[in-house]
């Protein structure tokens, strides 16, 4: 009985080694991401992005694309969530569908993390290579330490082409050209698979002594001492000192065979220049907000005060990517992704232009589907429901001026 209950136990162990080597080596494609899990309030109340431009829906292997826009790094940051001080832009594409090439915040190449301050608005750029075949959804993102990745607008990209035929040639600083994406290749697939065979090694050994159910008795009876004999010592103790001398030996070669090297830099770059934004001559109270779950729609009612010299109107409506466009004001010509944009899903109750010096209260409606498909409707859970966007208004000759709304909401489903 209890060699049966042993070799059962062996079977059960080999089966969940097989089992976690197969699923080390299955790797699902993934094709978009999971922006429509983040939280709402991440979405509304830290990065704004705007006037995004993916400069290709198509392109072939080898060839580059870029992703530019501007985003505002929002004054009513949410305490619960780390300050901007330490940021890194980068890219969400699912897995190394693209390399990025360089990417610049206000004109600075930007390689390192950098300090990002509240209330001020930035351009950006992301230069990027493809990499492999397929269709994939590519955003923008900005890692904030401490607060997470933080999501920008997506959009789907084709690749084509073969992956066979991507090559990443870099010069080194002692002039040699290498291609990045096969160098030392062999090398990594060696120590890999040494690495591994040493670790099966060590499981195999341990796996052909009595298994669970036996060493659990003998430690229950007492006998747990019992369990590891002097030749079990003499064999870790030889597992430890190869591994020792393995890694020694090699850290020697490499050291001699590559005598010059530089540290990765990790440093922090700050004074990145923002956007200097022309004065807001237009001011907007938010009286109150609601939004309406049955309809999926924000109702909020506004009082615009025009303090410039020109007559203007609200044209859109923005708030974690999502669009909200008056069409008889503003018409997108961009090629914004479809889905992220409610061409006329913004309505104001009097939209009439408003004169120099005139205050105007008006009930503004942005509805759209995109509430409960990007999940923003989950707001009205949060212990802190509140909702954050920018108002995008235009003058007699086009000129925009952006104005930050921030306020309760209220929800209602009636």
């Amino acid at each position: 009985m209890k060699l049966i209950k042993d070799k059962v136990a062996k079977l059960s162990f080999v089966a969940l080694l097989i089992t976690v080597t197969a699923a080390m080596f299955y790797v699902p494609t993934a094709s978009a991401h999971g922006e429509k899990s983040q939280a709402a309030f991440m979405r509304m109340r830290t990065i704004h992005w705007f006037d995004m431009n993916w400069s290709k829906e198509e392109v072939a292997v080898n060839d580059t694309m870029t992703i530019s826009g501007k985003f505002f790094v929002f004054q009513g940051w949410p305490e619960t969530v780390d300050k901007p001080e330490i940021s890194f832009l980068n890219v969400g594409i699912p897995g190394p569908v693209f390399i990025r090439a360089g990417s610049w915040v206000g004109g600075q190449l930007v390689p390192r993390s950098v300090s990002l301050e509240l209330g001020e608005t930035y351009e950006f750029k992301v230069l990027l290579k493809a990499r492999r075949p397929g269709d994939w959804h590519v955003h923008s993102m900005m890692n904030v330490q401490g607060g997470g990745p933080i999501i920008g607008p997506g959009k789907w990209v084709t690749i084509t082409g073969s992956m066979k035929d991507f090559v990443n040639p870099v010069t080194t600083l002692t002039g040699e050209t290498i291609n990045l994406e096969t160098y030392n290749l062999e090398n990594t697939y060696f120590w890999h698979a040494l690495w591994y065979a040493l670790g099966l090694a060590w499981l195999f050994y341990w796996a052909r002594k009595p298994m669970f159910v036996p060493r659990s008795i003998a430690v229950e009876a007492g006998k747990a001492d019992s369990l590891i004999t002097s030749t079990d010592k003499k064999v870790a103790l030889a597992f430890a000192v190869g591994t020792l001398v393995i890694v020694a030996t090699s850290m020697g070669a490499t050291n001699e065979k590559y005598p010059i090297t530089t540290p990765l830099q990790a440093g922090l770059l700050r004074g990145m220049k923002p956007i200097e934004m022309p004065a807001r001559t237009i001011s907007v109270k938010v009286d109150d907000a609601t939004y309406r779950v049955p309809g999926r729609a924000m109702q909020m009612t506004l009082t615009i005060t025009n303090n410039g010299d020109s007559a203007v109107r609200l044209g859109e409506f923005n708030t974690a990517g999502v669009r909200f466009l008056d069409p008889a004001v503003s018409v997108d010509e961009s090629g914004y992704p479809d889905d992220l944009l409610a061409e006329e899903g913004l309505t104001v109750s009097d939209n009439s232009p408003l004169a120099p010096g005139q205050s105007r209260t008006v009930q503004v409606t942005a509805s759209d589907a995109a509430w409960e498909v990007y999940r923003l409707a989950d707001l009205i859970y949060d212990p802190d429901s509140r909702f954050a966007g920018l108002l995008f208004f235009y003058d007699e000759a086009g000129n925009r001026q952006m104005i930050t709304v921030d306020a309760p909401l209220i929800p209602s489903f009636i």
